[in-house]
């Protein structure tokens, strides 16, 4: 759940400690009920907006990131990155629930795409070069990576229908979140990737 301004469940950016205040006295504030919700800079809006689409999309992603992280069988560094991404996609939900305005709020950095980038490149120069697109299912683990990664790019979809309100940066994250997500999958595939064979199933 990104941060929020209902009474009882409150999330503040504290500019001088760059920190985030969290208080969650109550979960439930009876303030949606009506189908609406409050944005960061405590406008309201209903619950199927854009933004919250967006930032909804990204809140399922890092829950689907957590049912990737009880599979069997998923390496060590994985797990690693994935608690830390679960962290940062909370991040990403803070930026994308608090339109620009004048405030400092807290915002996705550049090094956290840079990040990513620099696991991709770790990860994928230990792979085999791809001849044919990857089909999902080679084990546990893989097969979950690659439902972490269909749901980021949904992710990403979301947060470009915002249009001219879409954070570059967040863009570049979830872009890139995708790719490690698809890296690691072939990595958890141990080598028993399962290849798309175009037109074969015509063959009777």
């Amino acid at each position: 759940m990104p941060p929020t301004y209902d009474r009882r469940i409150v999330a503040l950016w504290h500019t001088e400690t760059r920190t985030m205040r969290i208080n969650l006295t109550r979960i439930y504030t009876k303030l949606g009920d009506s189908g609406e919700t409050h944005l960061g800079d405590r406008s309201r809006v209903r619950k199927d907006d854009p933004r919250i689409e967006a930032y909804g999309t990204v809140d399922e992603l890092g829950a689907q990131i957590g049912v990737a992280l009880t599979q069997p069988g998923m390496p060590p560094p994985t797990v690693e990155w994935l608690r830390r991404i679960q962290n940062d996609l909370f991040d990403v939900g803070a930026d994308l629930c608090a339109p620009e305005d004048e405030r400092e709020r807290l915002r996705v950095q550049s090094a956290q795409v840079e990040w990513l980038e620099a696991r991709c490149d770790e990860v994928n120069e230990t792979l085999e070069p791809l001849h044919s697109f990857v089909l999902a299912g080679a084990n546990a683990a893989s097969a979950s990576l690659h439902v972490c990664r269909t749901v980021c790019r949904r992710a990403e979809r979301r947060v470009v229908a915002l249009g001219e309100d879409a954070s570059p940066v967040v863009l570049r994250y979830l872009n890139r979140l995708s790719d490690l997500l698809f890296i690691l999958a072939r990595d958890a595939a141990r080598g028993e990737e399962l290849l798309w064979e175009p037109g074969a199933g015509r063959e009777a």
